[in-house]
Parts: structure tokens; sequence; C-alpha cells
């Protein structure tokens, strides 16, 4: 790995005086590679957010879930995330398509209230094809779901990210509906998309309301707390 850090980044600790503070945290937590903590850690998550932009920079972020260990590392590396069949659109896919650079986040909120950054080169792989390389693939998830394919992820950068503002969650018991084409189960139209038009060149939504029957939907036993206001 070259020198830390993006151009842009550089430019602004120099403009606002973190040189030091940024140097300090390059120098004691960011590594090429996964250490053995951070590979532990991996395999005991979840879910992921996964960050992709297409060869002229627009951006999509992307939730992917599993049981634990469907991360799979398979070393220090290099690491491989399974794709199964969504909705058909290919977003996260095409960007990598166009443009290899992705950048992962995986956040334990129920028990150590820490987050690790994985940023790489990542290449799509038909599942036969790593399942013939990798001889460990994880072969069981969750009700039965085969991946389509995988995304490998070349490692180049992987830090802590601090746990202070994480909050703290609890897991319920919930029956997940893995791979499902239900659409009701699926969440629906639960943003009342399908009758709203695409565009609005007028801005004619921008300032309706968030009614209390919409207040309750999205969060029954919640209050609705304006923005810029504490709910303390």
């Amino acid at each position: 790995m070259g020198q830390i850090g993006s151009a842009g980044e550089r430019q602004l600790q120099s403009e606002y005086g973190t040189e030091d503070r940024a140097a300090k945290f390059y120098s004691d937590q960011m590594l090429d590679h996964l250490n053995p903590t951070m590979i532990e850690f991996i395999g005991r998550q979840e879910m992921a957010f996964i960050a992709t932009a297409d060869a002229s920079g627009e951006c999509d972020n992307s939730l992917r879930a599993g049981t634990p260990g469907f991360i799979h590392v398979i070393d220090s590396k290099t690491l491989a995330y399974p794709e199964y069949r969504g909705n058909g659109v290919m977003a996260s896919l095409g960007n990598i398509r166009e443009n290899p650079h992705v950048g992962i986040i995986l956040v334990d909120f129920v028990q150590d209230l820490i987050g690790l950054h994985v940023n790489g080169s990542a290449r799509i792989v038909e599942d036969p094809v790593l399942r013939s390389d990798v001889a460990d693939l994880p072969a069981d998830h969750a009700n039965g779901r085969i991946p389509e394919r995988w995304v490998v992820v070349e490692v180049e950068e992987a830090y802590i990210h601090c746990r202070k503002h994480i909050p703290r969650m609890a897991p319920v018991p919930r029956h997940r509906e893995w791979g499902t084409d239900d659409v009701k189960r699926k969440g629906g139209d639960y943003f009342d998309a399908k009758a709203t038009p695409r565009h609005d060149p007028d801005g004619q939504f921008a300032d309706e309301p968030v009614t209390a029957e919409l207040t309750q939907t999205i969060s029954p036993g919640f209050s609705v707390v304006p923005a810029g206001t504490s709910g303390n």
C-alpha cells in the first residue's frame, strides 16, 4: 500500500490543522490486511453495508445480511460475500463491473459496540467457480439459500470505526423471510413509491407534512422528534 489516504483528505487535513491527529490514526489503526482480531470479528457479524460507485462516481450503498460467517475470509488479504437472487437490478454488481473499488463497514451493535472498515478492489465470481477454488467456502446458508455468485474483495485498507456514537441494540426473536418473493413479506410498497411520480419537477411533495397516520406506520410506540432537536 502506498501513501495512506486520498489527496483530498490530505489537503483538508492541512487546511483544518488535523495532520498530526490523522498521522497517528494512520500509524496506529490502518492496515493493508486483516489481522486475526479483525478476522474473528468478521466471522461473527450478521450484516454489512457495501458502498460502490459507477465509473462516473454515482454512488450506491446496500445492506447485505446473513447468518454469522456469511462473509467468508479467504485469507488475510481476501474476503468474499455471497450474492443471492434479488430484485434483479444489480445496482452494486453493476457498479463493480464499471469500478472495482468498494467500501465495506461492519458494525457490532450488540456486544462490543465497534465497527470495522474494509476497503478494497472487488471482482464478481460465479458460485461454482469460487467453490472449486476455495475448499472451505460456506455451503450452509440461511433457509437453504444458494448463492448465485460471490463478490471477492482484495483488501487494501482495514481500520476501526470508533464506538463513541454507536448505539447499543438488543436482538429480538424474529423469523426472517430469507429469499422470499412474496411482495408483502418483503415490505411491499412501504414508501408509496408505486403511486408517486418518478420525477417531482415542481417540488410539490417537498413541503408535505408527515401525517399522524404515517408516523404510526413508521414507528409505532415512538414519538417523532423534529430534526435538530434532542429526544432527551
